[in-house]
């Protein structure tokens, strides 16, 4: 078994040969700008920027001309707040998320607040979940968007986001959904869900990093988002340069990917999901699930161990790769915010380590985890105890 095994696919994943292979001639011989049309080189990266649109739009039930290509979720997440904020700036100032959102979300949201606009940021409960009766209070006439993440990052929690579509809709309010962790994991359907704007990245379903999408309703939304790069007319005049044609072609390779093995890939996770934790709560005491234990991403596991610092058993533990929280605020030492809104105890807190499984995790590698955890937690339980007495 090849050391260290890599149990963080909520921070990233490998990008899947099946992809790379896909990539590799745009790296090559097509090598092509996609804006150039006047020759045959610019021609077929169009041409493969087309279909990788298209793929993007078809697995979340859209159009193509309605996705924008980004460097990542984190950009579109910024393009789509910023710009819905700033397209009704003179008539709704008004801004609604939650307290669990990613970092993303957050600093965006907080960054138009210093700029004028107003900020309601919604509490969670110990599971993760929305309070929709507060999110129906919290909108007014004043409100122009309200964004929300499919499932959480950090704790897997699933947000009913059909429900949370029509709310919105009916009270004429645009509704982003930040489905990083979701495409090509659960069924998306942006037009039943009512899902005005939805960011995704590459990274997080077998595509090569700095690549990403924003899907607009062309209905909702001018056909041109106020850009945050300017410089160039490219993707709808909402996102200025050269087009990475590799990374779009991964891209749209991987969503099709994902989506034709979902049927099949998330039952499995389900799966060896359960064994992790079920092992874990049979040989450990003190072990215990954060977030949501039905509506909950298949391969995401953020487990609490009691008298155990994450920090610590990550130490102990140099041959898995796991995490102790969202790999954008990993190095900052700082307890997890997702946690922290949730109301969980600081013990908790600082106990917990997220678990991501993905494609490539087998049962053989599920079996090394527990046998390297229980080692690990009952080797550290016991020098606290040591310690203390």
């Amino acid at each position: 078994m090849k050391l260290p095994i890599y149990l963080d696919c909520n921070a990233t994943t490998p990008v899947d040969v099946r992809v790379s292979s896909a990539m590799l001639p745009y790296l090559s011989e097509e090598f092509g700008n996609a804006s150039s049309a006047s020759h045959e080189y610019g021609r077929r990266a169009k041409e493969a920027v087309d279909r990788a649109r298209f793929q993007v739009a078809d697995s979340i039930g859209a159009k193509s001309n309605e996705i924008i290509f980004t460097s990542g979720a984190t950009e579109s997440i910024n393009l789509a707040l910023t710009g819905v904020m700033e397209h009704h700036r003179q008539k709704r100032k008004h801004l609604v998320i939650a307290g669990a959102e990613h970092a993303a979300t957050l600093e965006t949201a907080q960054a138009l607040e210093y700029r004028g606009y107003r900020l309601t940021i919604l509490g969670v409960d110990d599971l993760g979940r929305i309070d929709i009766d507060a999110l129906r209070s919290a909108i007014s006439d004043e409100t122009a968007l309200v964004s929300l993440m499919h499932a959480n990052n950090e704790v897997g929690t699933v947000t009913p986001i059909s429900e949370i579509g029509k709310l919105c809709r009916d009270r004429g309010v645009l509704f982003h959904c930040d489905a990083a962790q979701t495409v090509g994991k659960l069924p998306i359907d942006v037009r039943t869900m009512n899902v005005d704007l939805l960011s995704l990245s590459g990274h997080k379903l077998y595509a090569a990093k700095g690549v990403g999408a924003l899907y607009r309703r062309q209905t909702a939304m001018p056909m041109r988002l106020r850009s945050l790069i300017v410089g160039g007319d490219q993707e709808f005049s909402s996102r200025a340069g050269t087009l990475n044609v590799a990374g779009v072609v991964g891209l749209g390779k991987a969503v099709e990917l994902a989506e034709r093995e979902r049927a099949t890939e998330q039952p499995r996770l389900t799966k060896l999901s359960e064994r992790l934790l079920g092992a874990l709560s049979q040989r450990l005491d003190g072990v215990e699930l954060n977030g949501d234990p039905k509506r909950r991403l298949a391969g995401n596991l953020n487990i609490s161990f009691a008298n155990v610092e994450a920090e610590a058993l990550l130490v102990a533990l140099p041959d898995i790769a796991c995490s102790s929280g969202s790999a954008c605020h990993s190095r900052l030492g700082e307890p997890s915010h997702v946690l922290s809104a949730m109301g969980l105890d600081q013990a908790r807190i600082h106990g917990a380590i997220r678990f991501g499984l993905g494609r490539f995790t087998q049962t053989g590698h599920v079996d090394y985890a527990v046998e390297r955890l229980v080692e690990a937690v009952t080797s550290l339980r016991k020098s606290t105890s040591a310690a203390r007495s």
